[in-house]
């Protein structure tokens, strides 16, 4: 008896490319939500921070490539470097409120 045959997997997507994508977008996500909350724009519940919206916005995002790809994300971007997008994704977002903040008191 015989194994089933597998079916033929999917090429692996150009890996460098698409983390460079992944650290740019949390970076510019980072930026754009740390910009706009000081102000707020989706009202002073918890829940209603930029900061857990964009990681809101970023697992919707993932779950998107999951489907899209039809493979887990962990085979097109390893554990270590989505966290490390995230961490990216934190340190933008403070650098962005922080650039609102002063700016705005000029």
């Amino acid at each position: 008896m015989t194994s089933p045959a597998e079916p033929p997997r999917k090429p692996a997507p150009n890996a460098q490319r698409i983390l460079t994508i992944w650290f740019a977008m949390m970076a510019i996500a980072g930026a754009a939500f740390g910009i706009s909350a000081k102000d707020r724009p989706f009202g002073d519940d918890i829940l209603l921070n930029p900061v857990v919206i964009m990681f809101a916005c970023v697992g919707a995002a993932l779950l998107a490539i999951r489907f899209a790809l039809r493979r887990p994300v962990t085979d097109v971007i390893p554990d270590r470097l989505l966290l490390t997008g995230c961490l990216v994704g934190i340190v933008a977002f403070l650098i962005g409120n922080w650039l609102a903040v002063h700016l705005r008191a000029l």
